[in-house]
């Protein structure tokens, strides 16, 4: 609040929409240069045990096992219907235990979603243990991260390729975990850090005249732009991997061995395609937003927008939502209905700005 945040409520945290800055102004520094996200709202849990990687397997439909030491994967809890339950980041450590971090707006669900496999696990006689984080979390994202941190770590940052991470001190602070990863498409890392420590970290990073604070409103665009989905919006319980477009993240090994909640669902879907499809939109005109209908060149009502902004970076109207499989190739021209109005759109492919992960030199 003392840098001018403007506070909302979200998941039940109170998170700053935007600062001084405007929405895009805040955007287009972080394609420029970068930003600092406040996203220590979301739930981070270490998994310990010999049995540890059984365990979140049987949660998720991700190949844990096949990653490298202190490596990590985006994957999905799903029930048993095939429904995604949330999103998450599996990071394999070199400490002994896994490193998960997943929504805030789902925290009290996985957290007894986890505890209450914890006990089945534990009652079959299997060695796994939970912790559940105090750590703060903040995302520094943009081109200009690596110059930025750089000054802060004793490590070369060009050995810390995307989705890999790390225990270091962070501008002399102890017990901080940099993982090289973000939802905004720039190259950027996440820093858990002591929360007694993290306003003495932001202050330090924000010395640097490339960094700013953002706000959730320009992570959404960005995020948005990246293709990227967000939770309860894009996917949630009644939409499946396969229908979000989500099929790369389950393990060809959990494919075949068909042992993640659901797969009896989900599995026979990549083969079979489904009636719908989640795509990328482009429009001109007035913004799409959230519930917007979709509908084919003669007006039949083929789908819904599940998330829709302006794109600062295009200067066109960007969106996603989810259509008749019939209509989902790229290129297929639709319409989308705002304010009664058909307005011409076009289904795109994502992300709709190229994203800049940092894979290694």
């Amino acid at each position: 609040q003392a840098q001018g945040g403007k506070m909302v409520e979200f998941a039940g945290w109170s998170m700053p929409v935007q600062y001084k800055d405007s929405h895009i102004n805040s955007h287009m520094h972080t394609r420029q240069h970068c930003s600092i996200f406040d996203v220590s709202h979301m739930l981070q849990t270490k998994v310990y045990g010999r049995d540890r990687v059984k365990f979140i397997e049987s949660l998720i439909v991700g190949d844990i096992a096949e990653l490298k030491d202190n490596q990590g994967t985006l994957s999905l809890f799903t029930n048993t219907k095939g429904g995604i339950m949330d999103d998450l980041i599996v990071t394999k450590t070199d400490q002994g235990y896994l490193y998960v971090v997943s929504n805030a707006g789902c925290a009290d669900k996985d957290s007894a979603h986890m505890q209450a496999r914890l006990q089945e696990f534990k009652a079959a006689g299997h060695d796994v243990d939970l912790e559940f984080m105090d750590e703060s979390l903040i995302a520094l994202q943009g081109p200009s991260m690596a110059q930025v941190l750089q000054k802060g770590v004793g490590d070369d940052l060009r050995k810390l390729t995307f989705m890999t991470s790390v225990l270091t001190p962070v501008f002399g602070i102890q017990g901080c975990r940099v993982t090289r990863c973000g939802y905004t498409g720039e190259d950027g890392v996440e820093i858990s850090v002591p929360s007694g420590d993290v306003v003495s970290l932001t202050e330090k990073l924000l010395a640097d005249s490339e960094v700013k604070l953002a706000g959730l409103g320009a992570r959404n665009s960005l995020r948005l732009e990246a293709g990227l989905c967000l939770y309860g919006n894009d996917i949630d319980e009644t939409t499946t991997p396969v229908e979000a477009s989500l099929v790369w993240t389950i393990g060809k090994r959990r494919r075949q061995a068909r042992d993640f909640p659901g797969a009896d669902i989900i599995v026979p879907q990549i083969k079979a395609k489904t009636q719908r499809k989640r795509v990328g939109l482009i429009s001109t005109g007035p913004p799409v937003r959230q519930h917007t209908p979709i509908l084919s060149s003669d007006g039949r009502v083929i789908g819904e927008v599940t998330s829709g902004c302006p794109s600062p970076c295009l200067k066109q109207n960007v969106a996603m939502g989810y259509v008749e499989a019939g209509f989902s190739k790229v290129g297929t021209s639709i319409q989308v209905e705002v304010r009664k109005k058909a307005v011409p759109a076009v289904v795109s492919k994502m992300p709709f700005v190229p994203t800049k992960y940092y894979m290694g030199q």
